[in-house]
Formats: C-alpha cells, sequence, structure tokens
C-alpha cells in the first residue's frame, strides 16, 4: 500500500480531511431547501445500515493513496482544493446542476459565466469568449480546434517540454503538429523557432506557461516579435501556470512574459491546479468572442431562453457539472483573483518555498541543480559518475523517502538541463556494463504547491537528507 493504514498507525493524525465542513454544509442545505417552499415533501428512502457499509468500505479502499492534502506530499502537481469550494460542491451536488444548459443550472450557468469573466479579468481581458471544461486536456482541444478552422488546418507547433496532450490533440482534430526544440533552460527555443516559421505553413504556436515537468515558461515576447513578421495564432497554455499571473515574486524575465499574456488569442488555465479547485476543473478564453459562431449547432430538445449565446452553445463538451461552477465562484468569491490579495500571496509563498529548497539543494554537494525554479517546481539529480547511476539513485531515495512520510516525484529529463554535470565527452563513451551512456536523466521533482510547504520545509529536507544518506550508506 501507498499510505501506511490509518488502523496501523492509530488513526490519522490532525485535521487532514475536514470534518467541522460537514456541520456548515448541513446548515447551508437547510437554507438551499428554504428556497423551495411551496413543494411538498419529498423524502427518498435510504437503507442507512447498507449506505454506512458501503462507505465504509470505500474509505478502507482509499487509505491505499498517497496522502495528497498533506505538506509531506511533495511529489505531482496535486494540489487540495480549499474547503469552500469541497464544500460548495457538495452543496450544488444536492440539486447536481448540468451546465449544458439554462433548464439543467440556471443558477450555475451565471454562476460560471462570472467565475469565467474574473479569471479573464485576471488576465486583463475585458472582452472574451470562454467556459469551464474537465480539464485542461479538454479545454486545449477547444482552442486548437478553433484554430485549426481559422488558420485553414495549417501546422500547430509546440515546444519538446509541452504537454503530451498537444500532439495527441492534434492527431484527434487531424491538424498538423510538429515540435520546437527547447533551450537549456526547457524553454522554447525563439532562434528555432523562427528558423521554423521561415519555412512557411504554421496557423498556431503554443506557449507554455509552465510545463508539467520543470514549471518553465516559454519566451512570450519573443514569440509575439516573430508573429508580427510570420503572422499566426497564440494559443498560451497557462493550464498550470496561469495563476502566477498575480504572484508577486517571480523573476524579471517570467513577468515580462505574464504581463503579454492579454495579447494571446486563446488562454488556457486549470482551476483545478492552483486554482483550489476539485478535479475537473479547466478553463478556455478566446479573446474574440466571434469564435462562437464555430459551435453553432442545431439540437431538437437543447433550446436557449438568452439572446446571448448560452454556455450550451459555445462548447464541445454536452454535460457539465454545474456544481464545478458554483465551487468555482464560491472560491473566488472568498478568495479574490487580486495582486497581493489572499489567493496571490499563496501563490508568493510557494514559489519562496521552491526558491529556499532550491538554494538548500544547490549547496548540498550530493546532488546536482540546473537551472533555479520559475515557479513552483524544482528538479535535481543525485551526483553520480553518469546518467545511468544517477537514475537508480534518484529511484531509490524516491522510494527511501517515501518510507519516511516524504512523497516526491520522479521526471526524466535531457541531461543538457543539469548544466556541465555530464560534459559532452562523457556523452556517447560505455558504462562499466557496456551500455551507451543516456542522454537523458532520471530526476527527482517537487511541486510544491501548497502555501504551507513554506513552513515544512525543514521537515522535507530532513526526511531527504536521511532517505539520501541511507541510500548512498549501503551504495558504498
Amino acid at each position: 500500500m501507498l499510505f501506511a493504514k490509518c488502523r496501523e498507525r492509530g488513526g490519522a493524525k490532525g485535521p487532514m480531511l475536514d470534518r467541522e465542513g460537514l456541520k456548515l454544509v448541513s446548515e447551508a442545505l437547510e437554507r438551499l431547501e428554504s428556497g423551495f417552499p411551496d413543494l411538498p415533501d419529498f423524502h427518498p428512502q435510504l437503507e442507512t445500515n447498507s449506505l454506512r457499509a458501503v462507505l465504509f468500505e470505500v474509505a478502507d479502499r482509499m487509505w491505499d493513496n498517497y496522502p495528497y492534502s498533506h505538506p509531506l506530499y511533495a511529489g505531482q502537481m496535486l494540489k487540495p482544493p480549499h474547503p469552500i469550494a469541497r464544500l460548495s460542491y457538495q452543496l450544488a451536488q444536492s440539486l447536481n446542476p448540468n451546465n449544458h444548459a439554462l433548464d439543467g443550472g440556471r443558477a450555475s450557468s451565471e454562476m460560471e459565466k462570472e467565475a469565467v469573466s474574473e479569471i479573464a479579468a485576471m488576465f486583463c481581458w475585458e472582452t472574451h469568449l470562454g467556459h469551464l471544461t474537465g480539464g485542461g486536456t479538454m479545454a486545449n482541444l477547444e482552442a486548437l480546434w478553433v484554430s485549426g478552422v481559422v488558420t485553414e488546418r495549417k501546422t500547430a507547433l509546440a515546444s519538446t517540454q509541452a504537454h503530451y496532450t498537444h500532439s495527441r490533440i492534434c492527431g484527434v482534430l487531424g491538424l498538423p503538429f510538429e515540435s520546437v526544440p527547447v533551450d537549456s533552460h526547457a524553454s522554447m527555443d525563439a532562434a528555432a523557432l523562427e528558423e521554423r516559421l521561415e519555412r512557411g505553413g504554421v496557423g498556431t504556436v503554443v506557449v507554455t506557461l509552465g510545463t508539467t515537468a520543470t514549471g518553465s515558461c516559454d519566451p512570450l515576447r519573443e514569440i509575439l516579435a516573430l508573429r508580427e513578421r510570420h503572422g499566426f495564432r497564440i494559443h498560451l497554455d497557462a493550464a498550470y501556470g496561469g495563476y502566477y499571473t498575480l504572484a508577486g515574486n517571480l523573476r524579471p524575465e517570467t513577468s515580462a512574459a505574464y504581463d503579454l499574456i492579454a495579447q494571446a488569442d486563446s488562454i488556457v488555465v486549470d482551476p483545478h491546479k492552483h486554482g483550489l479547485q476539485p478535479y475537473g476543473c479547466g478553463c478556455v478564453l478566446f479573446k474574440d468572442p466571434s469564435v462562437g459562431a464555430l459551435y453553432k449547432h442545431d439540437s431538437p430538445y437543447t433550446y436557449f431562453t438568452s439572446a446571448e449565446l448560452h454556455l450550451g452553445e459555445i462548447s464541445l463538451e454536452c454535460s457539465r457539472p454545474g456544481a464545478a461552477a458554483v465551487a468555482l465562484w464560491a472560491t473566488q468569491r472568498l478568495l479574490p483573483l487580486k495582486r497581493g490579495g489572499e489567493f496571490a500571496k499563496m501563490l508568493t509563498r510557494c514559489r519562496e518555498a521552491a526558491l529556499k529548497l532550491y538554494a538548500r539543494l544547490e549547496r548540498d554537494s550530493r546532488f546536482v541543480t540546473g537551472f533555479p525554479p520559475e515557479l513552483d517546481i524544482v528538479v535535481w539529480a543525485v551526483r553520480a559518475e553518469t546518467p545511468e547511476d544517477s537514475s537508480r539513485l534518484a529511484r531509490a531515495i524516491f522510494e527511501e523517502a517515501a518510507k519516511l512520510s516524504l512523497h516526491l516525484a520522479l521526471a526524466n529529463l535531457p541531461v543538457e538541463f543539469l548544466g556541465n554535470a555530464w560534459t559532452e565527452s562523457d556523452q556517447g563513451t560505455r558504462g562499466d556494463k557496456g551500455d551507451e551512456v543516456s542522454d537523458t536523466v532520471t530526476c527527482l521533482r517537487s511541486c510544491l504547491m501548497k502555501p504551507e510547504h513554506l513552513d515544512w520545509l525543514d521537515a522535507l529536507w530532513t526526511r531527504l537528507d536521511a532517505a539520501t544518506t541511507t541510500v548512498t550508506f549501503h551504495r558504498e
């Protein structure tokens, strides 16, 4: 099992899972019911003992998980939803609204529009067209679908470190796709992009702000300059990093890219990442509202009661959970998307934690660090003679750290991201077993997405140090 059984540990320690919030939901449900005073009483029959037995079985099965909401989970990009999001979602689920048609979710549809408008305003867009999706993949699919139609199916480009779904999505859409090399900081190489653009036939360039492996950001300023000369659509994949436009401690080059977001043609951001939402909640935005005409459809049973485009008319998805919109609206009501506000300060703390972890790693001779983190993702390798040896040690430390309740992640990355740890003369040589030295290395990776990570940095480091000492001791 991935996470020690609660029974064996004597129960979970601390309020890791929300119990007090359930009392608030009960009170809110009474208030919700008061909004339907004219309805006759209707109480579905529940067989409590059977429900309890199955729920307890579910609880037991869920032991086989990592403790995602705890600060000692610092691995993949899994951020716990805010309590207001969980509770609002649960409250809305008592009605189970559907935001495809106004019939299915009048209030939740209006709340979605308001919440999405606030996200657009975060990117300095007053005029826009957008809606929520099931996640970033669906949001990117819609954006690339629109780009493909508008550009008459010209080639789409993304960096080699962009999310793998871009090439997959283009395959689904029948849209030509090519990858562009990255520089030593895992950002799109502007010179390589220009060389490809000069050959023509490019309709869309996907610019990533916050790659999923390293959190790197593509050079938006340089890409905008290339758009002036070559003419193409810019789709901004900010699924992971979009909210960092509010952070107050980005490096100047990164901040400059975020200041230019409004010049993109379309934007994707995932509220279920840094937006504190439950899965799945993505968002796609278009700068030009006229692209809504591409979604036009005739349905004999989906009718609309507004002269304006309804959410069901501007989405490739049909049924969508209104509860997701309610949860997002409530979260943004509690934590407005404002620079210098409480939500923005949470992001600033996450990045500060990443910078401090990177500084400790850089000072420790057992580790190899490459470029500093742009957002809140830190990657590092274990110092060894070859990338293969380093990869083996990283995997061993990953396993040993988990035994100490520190949960990290692994990422297979090009060796050039780690500076000169393995020089060019080392590449192509052969290891002790005659195997050719790899041009990639398995790195340890940490997504410090929780603001609490800043307070828990000493606890994380103590466990990483102990795990590394154990692994290297046994190696010697």
